[in-house]
């Protein structure tokens, strides 16, 4: 299973910073997930909610809305769903 979030950050951050931002996202929303749904432990691998690894990409000046569009449409049609490149802005 993947779960994508977006996240618009107006600052700059170092590479560690992100990565300890979201190992700390991920950590708190595991210890969250598990207290309101205790039964999940049963189909964890040992204990673990998360993967240790993530992808991190960056969507440059792209719009919001497209960005939202594509992670909103991921494991559709993809034909169906493509943003015309008439639609981006130069």
């Amino acid at each position: 299973m993947h779960i994508r979030y977006f996240y618009y950050i107006t600052i700059l951050f170092s590479k560690s910073e992100l990565s300890k931002f979201i190992n700390a996202y991920k950590s708190a929303s595991s210890r969250l997930i598990k207290k309101e749904y205790p039964e999940i432990r049963q189909k964890l691998w040992k204990e673990m909610f998360w993967s240790q690894s993530f992808c991190l990409l960056s969507a440059g000046g792209a719009p919001i809305e497209v960005i939202r569009q594509y992670i909103e449409t991921q494991g559709e049609n993809k034909s169906e769903h493509r943003v015309p490149f008439s639609d981006l802005p130069e």
